[in-house]
C-alpha cells in the first residue's frame, strides 16, 4: 500500500513521463545521424564515438546517483538531474563543432544517471512484490516508446524543419515537466527519518557488500547483455536501415518505430502476467526468471535472422519480434533486483547494476562504428550482439538462486537472507 504522504501512482505517472522524455532526448541523435554527419563531415567510426560518449559519463555516475538515491531526498535529486539533461539537450541545437557535440552528450549522460537509481528508490518502497512487475513494466514501456517518439515524430521533424529545431525543442519543451514534479510531488526526505532533505543514517551497504554478492554479477551480466544490444538497436537502427535497407527517412520514422512500439506493448504484457503469476502463489525466483531468460534468448534467435533476411520487410518483421522478446527481460530485470536488494540498498545496487549495464551502451555503438568501417555491413553487429544475449541469459542461470529480500547485516560481517 502507497504511504500517505507519498501519492505513489501519481508519481508513477510522472515517472513515466520522464523516462519517456529520457529516451526521446537520448535517441535524437539517431534519428539526426544521417543529417550531422553530412553536415559536419562525420564518418561511421565518429559517430559511433558520438553515440558512446552519452555512455561514457552515464556509466561512471550511476555509482554516485545510487549511493545518492539512497541517502537523500529523492525529489530534489531527480529534479536537478532532468534539468541539466533538458539543457544539454537544448543546446546541440546551437553546437557547429564536433568537440562540442561530443560533450554535450556527455552531460546529458550527467544528467540522466539519476533516473534509474532514483526511480528503483521510489518503487522499492511504495510498490509490494505483487504490483512491482507492473510498475516497472509502465517505466520499461515509457523508455521504448521514447525511442518510439523520437524515430517517428523526430525523424519527420527533422526531414521538415532540420535536426537543430528537433533539439531545441526537445530540451526546452521538455522542462514543462519540472512544474507538476515540484508542485505535486511533497518532499518524504528519507525512509527512516521521514525529515524533507536530510541525510538518512544507519547501516547500509556500501558498494563494495552489494558487489560481494554473486546474485549482484548475474544481475549486472544480463543487464550488460540488455544494453549492449539496447543502445546498438537505439543508435544504429534508423541509419541501418537507411544504409542497409535503403529504406526512406519517412519510412524509418514509421517502420523504424515499429520494433520500439512492440517492445513496449510486450514489456506491459509481461508485467501483468508476472505480478498475477505471483500473486497466484508461483515463486518469485520461477516467474522472474521464466521472463527475463526466456525474453534474452529468444531475442538472441530471432535477431541474427533479421540481419541476414534478404526481403527489408522480413528484417522488420523480425526486427519487432526481436524487440517483443527483449520485452519480456525489461519487464522483470528491474523487479528482481528491488526485491534482492531492497529499502536498503535498491539504489545503490541499480546504480552499479545499470553502471554495468551501460557499459554495453559504451562498447556496441563504438564497436559497431568501426566493425561497418571495416566490413561495410552491419552483419557482424548483429551476430556478436545475439552471442551476447546468450552470455546474458545464462548469467541468471548461474548466479542467481532464490529471489527474496537480502538482511545487509553490518554488525555481523555478513550479508544473509531474510
Amino acid at each position: 500500500m502507497a504511504s500517505p504522504v507519498y501519492p505513489a501512482n501519481r508519481v508513477l505517472l510522472l515517472l513515466v513521463l520522464s523516462v519517456t522524455i529520457n529516451y526521446v532526448d537520448r535517441g535524437a541523435l539517431s534519428v539526426s545521424a544521417p543529417y550531422i554527419a553530412r553536415e559536419m563531415s562525420v564518418g561511421p567510426a565518429q559517430m559511433g564515438l558520438l553515440f558512446s560518449a552519452f555512455f561514457w559519463s552515464y556509466s561512471i555516475f550511476q555509482l554516485p546517483a545510487g549511493l545518492l538515491a539512497d541517502r537523500y531526498e529523492v525529489k530534489r535529486l531527480l529534479g536537478a538531474g532532468y534539468l541539466l539533461w533538458s539543457l544539454a539537450t537544448a543546446s546541440v541545437g546551437w553546437i557547429f563543432r564536433f568537440d562540442f557535440l561530443l560533450c554535450a552528450r556527455m552531460l546529458l549522460g550527467v544528467g540522466e544517471s539519476v533516473a534509474y537509481p532514483t526511480y528503483s528508490r521510489i518503487l522499492a518502497r511504495e510498490f509490494p512484490e505483487h504490483r512491482r512487475g507492473f510498475a516497472n513494466a509502465l517505466l520499461d514501456a515509457g523508455s521504448k516508446l521514447g525511442p518510439a517518439a523520437a524515430t517517428l515524430v523526430g525523424a519527420l521533424v527533422v526531414d521538415r524543419f532540420g535536426w537543430r529545431t528537433l533539439f531545441l525543442c526537445l530540451g526546452f519543451g521538455g522542462l514543462i515537466w519540472l512544474l507538476p514534479w515540484a508542485a505535486w510531488v511533497p518532499e518524504t526526505g528519507t525512509p527512516a527519518t521521514g525529515t524533507p532533505g536530510t541525510r538518512e543514517d544507519g547501516n547500509r551497504p556500501g558498494v563494495l557488500d552489494i558487489m560481494r554478492r554473486r546474485e549482484a554479477w548475474g544481475t549486472c551480466l544480463g543487464m550488460f547483455a540488455l544494453g549492449y544490444v539496447w543502445y546498438f538497436l537505439l543508435s544504429w537502427l534508423p541509419s541501418y536501415l537507411v544504409a542497409e535497407r535503403e529504406f526512406s527517412m519517412r519510412t524509418v520514422a514509421v517502420l523504424g518505430s515499429l520494433p520500439f512500439v512492440a517492445m513496449a506493448v510486450s514489456s506491459l504484457l509481461a508485467g501483468w502476467l508476472s505480478d498475477r503469476w505471483i500473486a497466484s502463489g508461483a515463486p518469485v525466483a520461477l516467474v522472474r526468471k521464466t521472463f527475463v531468460m526466456g525474453g534474452l534468448l529468444l531475442c538472441s534467435v530471432t535477431l541474427l535472422p533479421a540481419a541476414a533476411a534478404r526481403q527489408p520487410r522480413l528484417s522488420i518483421l523480425l526486427l519487432i519480434l526481436s524487440c517483443s522478446a527483449l520485452g519480456l527481460f525489461t519487464s522483470n530485470v528491474w523487479a528482481i533486483t528491488q526485491t534482492l536488494a531492497g529499502t536498503a540498498a535498491s539504489g545503490a545496487w541499480t546504480g552499479i547494476q545499470n553502471a554495468i549495464g551501460n557499459l554495453g551502451g559504451v562498447v556496441s555503438p563504438a564497436l559497431t562504428g568501426m566493425i561497418v568501417d571495416w566490413t561495410g555491413s552491419y552483419y557482424l553487429s548483429f551476430a556478436a550482439a545475439s552471442a551476447i544475449l546468450v552470455v546474458g541469459a545464462a548469467s541468471y542461470l548461474i548466479f542467481v538462486g532464490e529471489i527474496r529480500p537480502l538482511n545487509w547485516s553490518r554488525n555481523a560481517g555478513t550479508v544473509a537472507r531474510a
